[in-house]
């Protein structure tokens, strides 16, 4: 017991699965007022039905009389290796507002008592920024790789900004001034990170509450980047059909079970209660109060997995109904598709005939890098190319022939970053053999103007640039000439009004910012 606590405060702050960090702290702030508490997400993948599992413990915290702020981490889905391209940030931080927010009126909670803040209001400030810089300099590498080791996406060839990513969630817990910071015990590594440092800038030690994470239909955590675990929020009823169908849910197995895991951890929370909806050859609907009774039921095959699924159906297409009608206005339909553009999909049968491309022509099949010109040579059999040294990041620089004699001089190539297409396959141009494609603007009319498309300033050789939306996808280790995938994906190339390189009105992108040129408006690149 914990005499002296609020009895609605203790149950709501204390869930029978809840792990809290701080107990003694806790109830120490709630003999005396309410509790200050914060939950964050990084605006990344769309948002699934798992979230209503931090929902439903808000709607607690506010019950509770907690003040609860929502913080939508814009900056942190940046940094954790580049979820949310800078170029999309801003449309996907307004998707999760409008997102979250139905998902919360959904079940019933009051917009008026939450406070919403966005991680760039704050984050960008010269006392923030200071703090980062001190946090870093007390911070181990080893303590910061291990606190994001199960938040930030772990990659081959990791990222700086992967390192900062928990120091800037413990200083949110200081900048919001917040009593206590609640997630999925997914953070806990993160939470015990803010304990360690947060006292060594002078700042006080938070309270941590941690809910469980949900398994997805497939057995392992729900996530957004895999497709076939996960429900989304808009998902339509038959996708939510078709997936619940597919989802793992074996005759009496209730080990790794995603759609019991989903009826424990949010419809239960949800409801107080789930109906088992059967015909009456099968005993009639059975409504349960209690979990455990339904896991009982299932384990001893009293429950069959179908009646599971369609019960499942039904109740999770009360909670989604309202908010797929909130998305049917044509202001978020639009703001939804620009946040998350679609890549084009296979047409069915394409794959793997012999007259096919083995996938869809799209821009991520390209390796298009930043480069810089180490040295310019004039072609010793050519008057109108270059042949160029340039470094893309590799162990030695490429060797690259170009036909830029009459539009650009050798000073102005000279030490220059450029954008290079790495995957062609190797051609020699008169005696010479060139290993890749340095990308140029074109003018339209004539006389013809050519000018080197521009990297964002700052970028380092090597760097990756991708098509908006496009980002996820890996290039095709070298392009088949007689497939023509660049030449396919090259008529779709173009120079906006504002001088961006663009796919189909997509911008060209690196993580610093749009690829353009200098003053080429409505060209064409080659």
């Amino acid at each position: 017991s914990f005499p002296g606590m609020p009895s609605p405060a203790k149950s709501m702050c204390f869930g029978p699965s809840q792990e809290v960090l701080g107990e003694d702290k806790l109830m120490a702030i709630l003999k005396e007022r309410e509790l200050k508490i914060y939950w964050g997400t990084a605006t990344t993948g769309k948002p699934h039905v798992a979230y209503f599992v931090p929902m439903s413990k808000i709607a607690d915290f506010l019950k509770a009389g907690c003040e609860v702020t929502i913080l939508f981490a814009d900056l942190h889905a940046y940094l954790d290796n580049m979820k949310a391209p800078w170029e999309l940030l801003e449309l996907r931080t307004r998707y999760y507002e409008h997102v979250i927010k139905a998902m919360l009126e959904s079940i019933g909670v009051p917009l008026e008592k939450l406070k919403f803040v966005r991680g760039t209001d704050y984050q960008l400030s010269k006392e923030y920024t200071l703090d980062v810089y001190r946090l870093s300099s007390v911070v181990t590498q080893h303590d910061a790789k291990k606190a994001g080791a199960e938040v930030v996406k772990q990659v081959e060839h990791p990222l700086l900004s992967g390192l900062l990513y928990p120091g800037l969630q413990a200083l949110d817990e200081e900048y919001l001034k917040v009593d206590a910071q609640f997630g999925g015990v997914d953070q806990r590594k993160i939470f015990t990170f803010a304990e360690k440092y947060l006292p060594s800038l002078g700042y006080a030690k938070r309270i941590h509450l941690m809910n469980p994470m949900v398994p997805g239909l497939t057995g392992s955590k729900m996530s957004s980047s895999e497709e076939d675990s996960k429900i989304d929020l808009l998902d339509r009823k038959e996708d939510v059909k078709k997936k619940l169908k597919k989802a793992f849910c074996e005759p009496g197995n209730v080990e790794n079970n995603g759609v019991l895991s989903f009826i424990k951890h949010v419809l239960f929370p949800l409801k107080s209660e789930f109906v088992v909806l059967r015909e009456e050859k099968w005993g009639g609907n059975k409504t349960y109060t209690a979990y455990e009774a339904l896991e009982k039921d299932f384990a001893e095959q009293v429950v069959h997995p179908g009646d599971l699924k369609n019960s499942v159906e039904v109740a999770l297409n009360k909670l989604l109904d309202p908010i797929r009608e909130k998305f049917n206005c044509p202001e978020l339909k639009k703001l939804s598709s620009a946040a998350y553009p679609t890549p084009s999909k296979a047409k069915p049968g394409e794959k793997g005939t012999k007259n096919s491309e083995p996938e869809d022509v799209v821009p991520s099949r390209l390796d298009i890098r930043v480069g810089k010109v180490i040295s310019v040579e004039k072609h010793p059999d050519a008057d109108s190319l270059y042949v160029e040294k340039i470094d893309v990041g590799e162990a030695e620089p490429r060797t690259v022939v170009s036909g830029l004699v009459q539009f650009v001089p050798k000073e102005q190539l000279q030490d220059r970053l450029v954008v290079l297409l790495c995957n062609l396959k190797p051609q020699k141009m008169r005696g010479v053999e060139s290993q890749g494609m340095v990308l140029c603007a074109s003018s339209v009319g004539e006389p013809r103007q050519v000018e080197p498309l521009d990297p964002p300033a700052g970028c380092c050789a090597g760097e990756r640039v991708y098509v908006e939306g496009y980002e996820g996808g890996e290039p095709d280790e070298e392009l088949k000439p007689k497939k023509k995938v660049f030449e396919k994906l090259q008529a779709d190339f173009h120079i906006s009004e504002d001088c961006v390189a663009q796919w189909k009105q997509r911008n060209f992108l690196t993580k610093l910012g749009t690829v353009s040129c200098k003053s080429l408006k409505g060209g064409s690149i080659s």
